[in-house]
C-alpha cells in the first residue's frame, strides 16, 4: 500500500502592504509522502505572496497537468498559474500558454544556473516571473513546519517575514526575471 500524504492545517495572517492585501486564511495542505517540509513551507510561501479568494493548491507533485497554486475565475479560466523547484521549460511555456499569469518560485542552491540554462527558451513567455529563494531561508521555514500552525506574513517594500507565535523568519526572495 502506498504511503498517504499527511495533513497540515495552518492559520495564516496576511498583511501585504505592498499589494495592500490584508486577509486570513485557514489552510489544509496535504503534504505528499516525497514532499519536505520544506517544500510544504514554500507552497504556503507562496500562497501568501499571490493570496486572492481563488488561489487554492493544486496537485502538484502528484499531477503534472496542476501546478502547485492556482487561481481559476469563476468561469474556470486560470488566472495564475504557479511552480515550484525547476520545472522544464517546456512545461512552463505550456502554462503559460494556459494561463494569464505564471510565476516560479525556484527554492534550489543552483537557482541561478537552472535559470541561466532556460532563460533563452523562456523569452517569448511574457507572462512569466521567476524568483529564486535563499537556501537559508528555505532551511529556516522548513523549521517552522508543524501539523498545526499560526502563521503571519506581513510584506512591506519587497521585504517578506513569516512568523509563528515564537519564530521569525525574514525571507530572502531574488527576482531572476521580473513580471511584466
Amino acid at each position: 500500500m502506498a504511503p498517504r500524504a499527511t495533513v497540515y492545517k495552518a492559520q495564516l495572517q496576511i498583511a501585504d502592504m505592498d499589494r495592500h492585501y490584508y486577509a486570513d486564511h485557514p489552510l489544509t495542505i496535504a503534504c505528499h509522502p516525497s514532499e519536505t517540509e520544506e517544500r510544504l513551507m514554500i507552497r504556503v510561501l507562496a500562497f501568501a505572496l499571490n493570496a486572492s479568494e481563488h488561489l487554492t493548491f493544486g496537485k502538484g507533485l502528484s499531477d503534472d497537468d496542476e501546478p502547485d497554486l492556482w487561481a481559476k475565475d469563476l468561469t474556470g479560466i486560470i488566472e495564475l498559474w504557479i511552480e515550484l523547484g525547476q520545472p522544464e521549460e517546456k512545461a512552463i511555456l505550456r502554462a503559460c500558454g494556459r494561463s494569464a499569469k505564471v510565476i516560479v518560485y525556484a527554492h534550489v542552491a543552483n537557482a541561478a544556473a537552472w535559470w541561466a540554462g532556460v532563460e533563452g527558451k523562456l523569452s517569448r513567455a511574457k507572462n512569466l516571473a521567476v524568483y529564486a529563494i535563499a537556501p537559508e531561508s528555505k532551511a529556516a521555514l522548513g523549521a517552522l513546519a508543524a501539523r498545526s500552525m499560526d502563521l503571519q506574513c506581513t510584506v512591506q517594500d519587497g521585504d517578506v517575514w513569516i512568523r509563528t507565535s515564537t519564530e521569525s523568519v525574514q525571507v530572502a526572495l531574488i527576482t531572476l526575471r521580473a513580471p511584466n
